[in-house]
């Protein structure tokens, strides 16, 4: 069975007797699951944002000791720096738990919904819309890459 010329690649078209519903179903899990992936990338950045702030705090506590504000700098290196962000957690321990958990088990209902419903394939709802938005024959709106070779 030969590829079409046009259009979608195999992995892009929708299975035989797979149904709108079903393609908009799984386009909308697969927006939530980009907003999840964006999330976690914020996620990310308080981890890296909160650890390095928490460095500067050595600059900050040795500034107050040399400004001769000891008991400013002894609060900050004692009450502050190394503090636990959420109860009992550090940033990397939110990070992992959000990964090994929540995180996780969205992708794997995704992956199972994918997998259930059209063998697997990524993105139908997307690809159907610039099936339907693209001006065919422009340059700029190729369906897929052109083979070089």
């Amino acid at each position: 069975m030969g590829q079409q010329s046009d259009g979608p690649d195999a992995q892009h078209r929708r299975p035989p007797g797979v149904s709108d519903e079903t393609i908009a179903a799984l386009g909308k899990l697969s927006e939530a699951l980009e907003c999840v992936e964006r999330a976690r990338g914020h996620l990310y950045s308080l981890h890296q944002l909160i650890g390095h702030a928490d460095l500067m705090l050595d600059d900050a506590v040795e500034q107050f000791h040399a400004a001769g504000h000891q008991q400013i700098a002894e609060r900050i290196a004692t009450e502050l720096r190394g503090r636990n962000v959420i109860a009992g957690r550090w940033t990397f321990q939110i990070v992992e738990d959000f990964d090994d958990g929540y995180h996780a088990v969205f992708r794997e209902v995704d992956q199972h919904a994918r997998d259930e419903l059209v063998g697997g394939r990524r993105h139908l709802y997307e690809a159907e819309m610039k099936e339907r938005r693209r001006s065919r024959g422009r340059p700029g709106h190729e369906a897929r890459p052109v083979s070089g070779g």
